[in-house]
């Protein structure tokens, strides 16, 4: 379990000494967006690196993007410090972030806490998100990487009618499962010595 502070340096990340810049060119942001975006996923980027860790915080950038693509983009709109905790929020959700099982693990009033920004109103704009972009829980495209092999159903394929976990056929069907993109990767057993998983 890990803990944090229960502040940032100031009301929310707005106030951390270095917010790293996030290209929106990198991530195909359309020009006019970029300045929000690049505001917005510097925000969750520095608060995924501070209190959870590297995959959050690319996961965040993902959503972000994706968020800044839309036609027009939600995010010239609203606080940017309320679209980067949401953003936060809505990749917790999808990985379980408020489960205290997990490592990194952060409840969700905290998590507001240490944003500032209202638990509720956090909570709205992630639920606007989940439905704008058709998220749920174990959304295999922002689901983390180190965890994707215990994914419940990103490995689930039909093959002649009958579905199978795709974790248990051998690496060569793994391989050309992946190559199609019907599966995350490749998920190499103890005996194996094929290609790793991802």
């Amino acid at each position: 379990m890990i803990w944090v502070s229960d502040t940032l340096a100031g009301p929310g990340p707005q106030n951390l000494q270095e917010v790293p810049p996030v290209s929106g060119e990198e991530h195909r942001v359309p020009i006019a967006v970029r300045p929000v975006f690049g505001e917005i996923a510097g925000m969750a980027v520095a608060f995924s690196r501070e209190h959870l860790d590297d995959e959050y915080a690319d996961l965040t950038v993902k959503l972000v993007a994706k968020l800044a693509r839309k036609r027009p983009s939600p995010l010239v709109r609203g606080d940017r410090r309320i679209w980067a905790a949401a953003s936060v929020y809505v990749i917790g959700r999808v990985n379980f972030l408020s489960d205290s099982s997990q490592t990194p693990h952060l409840a969700t009033e905290r998590l507001a806490r240490l944003f500032g920004v209202k638990q509720t109103t956090m909570s709205s704009k992630g639920r606007t998100i989940i439905d704008l972009l058709g998220l749920s829980e174990f959304d295999p495209e922002f689901y983390r990487p180190s965890r994707m092999a215990s994914h419940p159903t990103a490995w689930y394929v039909t093959l002649n009618g009958f579905p199978f976990d795709a974790r248990i056929l051998p690496p060569e069907m793994q391989a050309e499962l992946a190559r199609r993109g019907l599966i995350p990767g490749v998920v190499v057993t103890a005996e194996d010595d094929g290609p790793q998983p991802g």
